[in-house]
């Protein structure tokens, strides 16, 4: 039996452990949350060291990318290297291949027709797959960078601007403590109400759920389902999330990445099981590689109706 473990930055009330079949093989699913501790995530990196067939990051990326330019987070690559032996995923290789795939089928399907359609990236540098095929299909979208990673309230509506802040800002990010521009820890299990106007606009809001999350009109005075008609395109969900979405009136949620016993992992846990799978480390691996792959699981997003 396969073992595959994400360690996040991340709350431990949001751990899982899940058994599951992948390519007719037994597979064990863990995440492991540390609650924003570095040391404790640096700790367990080394305990599971060539215990595990894949280590996933959780709460953090190794890389991101804006435009034909990628960046290493330094914080993440210092951990990254602790491990010597086990293969170490951030789910890089899944968004830019999957999820650019999950749009094209919700097109192809009539589920979802992105052109003109008003969309609320929450972060491109995280989703950069996403943020190229929403343009690339003529979507109305609207990047929150600035928005969910920095506290600016300001979106970016063009994809010249954004590549351009980006190779501006970028190398200064990157050198910044991961907890500054990413929710870690007991921060995840906090809602505050703000940009509600960016959430409103918004016909689809895609991306990481932890950042979706962070502002949501949850104390909404106007409306006492403020995001009623709305279509959520993410993962990593729990019960309680979705139950969240419910209350606040969407009508769709899209998930990226197989449902487990109720919980939907993220792109890492689900690279990692490829990369178990195929015993290759993953700069070995190509984005066919990774296609074929999901052709062999039979993948497809989870549409789920939450509301009419």
């Amino acid at each position: 039996m396969k073992r595959v473990v994400s360690v996040s930055l991340g709350s431990s009330k949001r751990d899982k452990k899940v058994e599951a079949e992948f390519f007719g093989e037994r597979f064990v699913i863990e995440r492991i949350g540390t609650d924003g501790d570095l040391r404790r995530f640096a700790e367990l990196l080394q305990q599971l060291d060539g215990k595990v067939d894949a280590l996933c990051f959780g709460g953090m990326d190794i890389w991101i990318r804006c435009g034909k330019r990628k960046y290493a987070l330094r914080e993440a690559v210092k951990l990254a290297q602790l491990v010597k032996q086990t293969p170490v995923v951030d789910g890089s290789g899944l968004k830019d291949t999957m999820e650019r795939e999950a749009i094209h089928w919700l097109q192809r399907n009539g589920i979802v027709d992105f052109s003109n359609r008003k969309v609320l990236l929450v972060s491109a540098i995280d989703r950069f797959g996403m943020a190229e095929e929403f343009w690339e299909l003529g979507a109305d979208l609207r990047v929150g960078d600035l928005v969910f990673g920095l506290g600016i309230p300001m979106l970016i509506r063009s994809r010249r601007v954004y590549e351009i802040l980006g190779s501006i800002l970028l190398p200064l990010i990157v050198q910044l403590p991961i907890s500054w521009i990413y929710p870690t820890g007991k921060e995840q299990e906090k809602i505050k109400p703000k940009f509600e106007g960016f959430y409103l606009w918004a016909e689809v809001i895609a991306g990481d759920f932890l950042l979706i999350r962070k502002h949501l009109p949850v104390t909404s005075s106007r409306y006492q389902a403020p995001l009623r008609g709305k279509i959520v395109l993410t993962n990593t969900t729990t019960k309680e999330d979705v139950e969240l979405l419910r209350q606040l009136g969407i009508s769709l949620l899209v998930t990226t990445t197989p449902e487990l016993d109720g919980r939907t992992f993220g792109t890492n846990v689900m690279e990692g099981v490829i990369v178990a799978h195929l015993q290759r480390r993953p700069d070995e691996i190509t984005r066919d590689d990774y296609m074929m792959a999901l052709g062999k699981l039979g993948w497809q997003p989870n549409v789920r109706k939450l509301n009419d």
